[in-house]
């Protein structure tokens, strides 16, 4: 009697991937798993294989390293054929923005398929909506890649730290940016040197604006916000300000005050919030003056770290390469092997219900203030100007005069004060005749006392 051999079972084939996107980090993620397949089954049980890969256009020349045969077979121009497709089993949305990225990933949860994406825009924007989509599908969203690259800090948040109240989040989640401030900071360049700089490292794009003015930060702080408060925070919520304003020369002010010039993203909470209801959670992006005590002033060059302080755990960081398309693709394939496991076990998802955040507007910030104005070199000027501080309720601590050619600039440090005063502030001062113009502005960490950074008291 002839023994019949059993179908190969779900389990024991590798798990099928529909891949949206082959760019920089789309193409590194495709040879992570050609190349580790065999290893990654040896590690994890998991066999994995990219069956599809929809492209703008298939014509394009791919990196050297992508065997052209092996990948001429997987492309496709049409993505909703990659998504529909019954022998993909998972799908990887890599292709970035908003739209046709959300009906794509929506389509796909729909079918039952698990979705690992790296596009922070869509989950900063979308972030609720595709969550609560998957949630009701019974599958994974998975988007670790979406915020700093090969730093496992969603995984930390909803895992390690899963039951733990988050009291603050505050990193440098920009690399280009924390790359310029460094180069000024450390060779003396300006602005737009840094700038320059960067661009012919690849470091930042031609068209920077959504680093340098804060964009990319603020999108990134609007999905952690999410994932720390349980709150559908959006990007358009996040207060953001980039660092057009920073010049070498307010760098070199704060070194002299002991302190390191940094793009911070913050979210935290802030008293207030209802019985039973979400926390009341302030979220924003600006330049900051953080003491060189703190871990994150030590942050250089294009790595990013994330400092966070929880009611039991205390305080911790988390630091690595933020950005790049290896280490993006590595966040990715890390994404990937947990959503195939949940897969084969058929296990459902945590839930991923969020409520309307309580959110608080950065006029209700108190922290210090730096503050650089050019004025006129005349007498009667500093008089002025010191007056309008004081009819905003903004107590100076400090002030230092410096002569330019034909006027002066004036550095200022302020005692704790309101940021609704303080803008009052800005405001007036921009109205005095004296005033040449209003410079940089950047908050200051710390409180007077010991220079330690500013944290809320814990409940």
């Amino acid at each position: 009697m002839c023994a019949v051999s059993p179908a190969t079972s779900p389990s024991d084939r590798p798990l099928r991937l529909g891949l949206l996107g082959c760019g920089n980090v789309g193409a590194r993620f495709v040879e992570l798993v050609d190349s580790e397949s065999e290893a990654i089954a040896r590690r994890t049980g998991i066999g994995l294989e990219v069956v599809r890969i929809a492209v703008r256009d298939p014509a394009k020349s791919r990196p050297a390293s992508l065997d052209p045969a092996r990948l001429e077979k997987r492309l496709t121009a049409d993505a909703r054929a990659v998504v529909n497709d019954p022998d993909v089993d998972l799908v990887v949305e890599l292709i970035g923005g908003v739209e046709p990225a959300r009906g794509l990933v929506l389509e796909a949860l729909a079918a039952g398929k698990p979705v690992v994406s790296g596009n922070k825009e869509l989950l900063a924007a979308m972030g609720g909506e595709l969550l609560a989509a998957a949630e009701a599908a019974g599958v994974d969203l998975l988007f670790e890649a979406s915020v700093a690259g090969a730093i496992p800090l969603v995984r930390i948040l909803t895992e390690s730290l899963a039951g733990e109240r988050i009291v603050r989040l505050m990193g440098i989640v920009n690399g280009t940016t924390n790359y310029m401030l460094t180069r000024m900071a450390e060779d003396g360049l300006d602005y737009g040197e840094a700038l320059a700089e960067a661009q012919a490292l690849g470091l930042a794009e031609a068209d920077p604006t959504a680093d340098v003015e804060g964009y990319d930060a603020a999108a990134k702080a609007a999905i952690l916000a999410g994932i720390a408060y349980d709150a559908d925070v959006v990007a358009s919520d996040v207060h953001r300000e980039g660092i057009t304003a920073v010049g070498a020369s307010d760098i070199a002010f704060a070194h002299r005050l002991g302190y390191e010039v940094k793009l911070l993203a913050v979210a935290e909470r802030t008293p207030g919030g209802e019985e039973g209801g979400p926390p009341a959670v302030s979220v924003r992006v600006h330049p900051a003056m953080v003491p060189k005590g703190h871990p994150l002033a030590s942050v250089s060059g294009s790595f990013n770290a994330v400092f966070l302080d929880g009611a039991a755990a205390g305080e911790l960081m988390v630091y690595g390469r933020g950005a790049g398309g290896l280490p993006t693709a590595s966040a990715v394939l890390g994404d990937v092997i947990d959503a195939a496991h949940h897969l084969r076990e058929h296990s459902r998802p945590r839930s991923a219900r969020r409520r309307a955040p309580d959110l608080r507007p950065i006029s209700e910030l108190r922290t210090q203030y730096y503050l650089s104005i050019d004025v006129a070199d005349r007498p009667g000027v500093l008089a002025a100007v010191a007056s309008v501080f004081g009819e905003h309720h903004v107590s100076i601590r400090s002030m230092e005069q410096v002569g330019l050619a034909g006027e002066a600039r004036l550095v200022f440090i302020t005692h704790t004060a309101l940021e609704a005063d303080m803008q009052a502030t800005l405001e007036s001062l921009g109205r005095l005749e004296v005033v040449e113009r209003v410079g940089c502005l950047l908050r200051v960490l710390g409180p007077e006392s010991d220079g330690a950074p500013t944290a809320l008291s814990r409940p």
